[in-house]
Formats: structure tokens, sequence, C-alpha cells
């Protein structure tokens, strides 16, 4: 689940291996530049980290990084990725 803190929306995900966690990274990647809204991100071996929100409103969350998270779950769920606390 995506937790609103400090004007950002932010999620971990795990998965099985660090290529499946550097392929999701690479189908988000497309997924972003698709809708024009890119996020920060961090990744340590099977670990991606998450944090959204929208520059052009003041760094805060607006619609474009809730649709932009909802793309992002479903690519997770095709990686079988988990969600984990932050």
């Amino acid at each position: 689940m995506w937790t609103e803190q400090d004007n950002a929306l932010t999620r971990t995900f795990k998965f099985k291996s660090f290529q499946t966690a550097f392929s999701f990274m690479t189908d988000v990647a497309e997924e972003a530049e698709y809708q024009n809204h890119h996020p920060w991100w961090s990744n340590e071996y099977n670990v991606v980290t998450f944090r959204l929100r929208t520059h052009d409103a003041g760094n805060t969350v607006t619609e474009k990084d809730r649709q932009l998270a909802a793309a992002i779950d479903k690519l997770a769920e095709e990686y079988k990725g988990e969600s984990v606390a932050g």
C-alpha cells in the first residue's frame, strides 16, 4: 500500500532477484515516459523504493502521482513484487 508522507507517495517492493527488480524498473521507466511523470526511486539488490510527487505542483501529491502509482502497482503484480514496510 502506498503511504503519503512528507508531501509524497511512498512504497517499497521486494522481488525474487536483482534481475527481476531491474526488469521491473525498466518497465516502470517506460510507463513513466509514457505518462511524462518520472519518479524518484532507489534500488538495492532486489528492493525498489519509490517516492512520487509532482514538482510542477510545488512538490505535492497530485492525480498524476496516483495514476503512476496505480501503474507501478500493476507492474509489480506482474513481476510478483511484495510490498514491504518502508
